[in-house]
């Protein structure tokens, strides 16, 4: 298949993965939004640039500048960081690097848009010499989507582990154990016993958002692009995915959600009000319920998602961002030091958690101290948090995100989902058929 032109590429509907690192406000002023410093008062101090598009990111990485200058005060680095809306970061950081001018030593690339950067060859620096050393000690499937060729360009800053939130009031009502729940079938049935004693229905569906439903595709692993950048969207795995989310609805055990995707304020509401047992997210999405759902503080608890058969896949890795150093950097050496203090240490994996409330991707600081201090997470749902992060931990399969990735995206979320989950239109053979057909016409010439 021929690649699209590269304006295409930059100025495409970009609909993946948004919501666990950035936002797509797109705005055409050059000056940052936000910019932040440290160290620019310690003599003889190298400058070092660096963009994001997530604020939250930037407590981060001052906090990690500042822990670098305390312990290597023979070489401090006066870090400044600038955080830009989300189009307009990654588009002038694109352009910066094909030109050959302008980019800052070290910037966030958001998941979805990574592959835009590995065209080519890479204008980026190679981390291996600090990865590979510590690669064991990682969920390396977070790492496979920032490489090329054998090089590890991108340092993820989360796992995005999906788990399973369940109300543990509406589960004990329904008089089921939800440590009992091994598989979809045995998830099923307890959906039945649900309905049967409560006033909630199981499960949601979110036609406006893939998210949910490729985690579905990416546990059986799966995915709608393969290594090749072949478009998959029509494999059975994705079918009997699909078919899933139907014979649930069909069933009665699961109903369309409100606001049609899971960070709506009616969903929001609805789940305060205990309108569903369970909804499967990412780790990330805690966040979600204790911001806007805090009413069910002490209900909700996470559990691997249940498999497809009997020691199969429970869980899928959605969302990232990758951290890199360009070629550009004026101090590359020194950079990249700092990129993998901050990304790959323990002590800055522990941050992950304790400044970003992210699951960390170092998993052997998943039982550290630190970590395990009570916070918001604990109060809300619980002390074992970490112990279900643990179990599926090697049941994360990589996902293949490449500039298909917004075509398929959109694609999915505009017809298919909609076809077979709100009208019935289609089933779900003949929707992602049809996907497959229409994303397949739009990435040839």
């Amino acid at each position: 298949m021929k690649r699209k032109s590269l304006l295409a590429l930059i100025f495409g509907l970009v609909a993946m993965f948004l919501i666990a690192c950035g936002g797509g406000d797109d705005e055409s002023s050059t000056e940052a939004d936000e910019v932040s410093t440290v160290g620019e008062d310690l003599e003889g101090a190298t400058k070092i640039s660096l963009w994001t598009f997530a604020a939250q990111h930037v407590d981060f990485y001052i906090d990690a500048a500042e822990r670098w200058n305390e312990e290597n005060s023979d070489r401090p680095i006066h870090l400044t960081a600038e955080t830009y809306p989300f189009d307009q970061m990654h588009n002038n950081l694109l352009l910066a690097l094909q030109s050959g001018d302008g980019a800052p030593d070290i910037a966030d690339i958001e998941i979805a848009r990574f592959p835009n950067y590995m065209e080519g060859e890479p204008q980026l620096e190679p981390m291996n010499e600090y990865v590979e050393p510590e690669l064991d000690n990682f969920v390396e499937s977070r790492f496979d989507i920032y490489a090329k060729d054998g090089n590890y360009y991108g340092m993820p800053t989360h796992v995005g582990a999906s788990v399973m939130y369940y109300n543990t009031e509406i589960m004990d009502e329904a008089g089921v154990d939800i440590d009992s729940i091994k598989t979809w079938d045995d998830f099923k049935a307890a959906g039945e016993e649900v309905i049967a004693n409560t006033d909630a229905v199981m499960y949601n569906t979110f036609p406006g958002d893939y998210l949910p439903y490729f985690q579905l595709v990416s546990q059986q692993g799966s995915d709608f692009i393969d290594e090749n950048d072949n478009i998959t969207i029509n494999r059975e795995e994705n079918v009997e995915a699909l078919q899933l989310l139907k014979d649930m609805q069909e069933s009665g055990i699961a109903e369309v959600a409100p606001g049609n995707e899971p960070h709506a304020e009616e969903y929001y509401s609805y789940m305060g009000d205990g309108g569903a047992a369970a909804v499967a997210m990412p780790i990330w999405y805690m966040g979600r319920f204790t911001d806007s759902m805090p009413d069910l503080e002490g209900k909700m608890v996470v559990r691997p998602l249940p498999a497809f058969e009997e020691g199969g896949n429970r869980s899928a890795g959605m969302g990232g961002t990758g951290t890199v150093v360009t070629n550009q950097a004026e101090n590359k050496e020194l950079a990249k030091e700092f990129l993998a203090y901050a990304k790959l240490s323990q002590e800055s994996n522990i941050k992950i958690w304790t400044v970003l409330g992210f699951d960390p991707v170092r998993h052997d600081v998943w039982d550290h101290p630190e970590v395990l201090e009570d916070n918001k997470y604990f109060q809300y749902f619980g002390d074992d948090i970490f112990d279900t992060l643990t179990e599926v931990q090697d049941e994360i399969n990589a996902i293949n995100v490449s500039q298909y990735t917004p075509d398929v995206a959109t694609e999915i979320n505009t017809n298919t989902l909609n076809n077979v989950l709100r009208d019935g239109s289609q089933t779900p053979q003949e929707a992602l058929d049809a996907a497959q057909e229409a994303v397949e016409s739009q990435v040839t010439e």
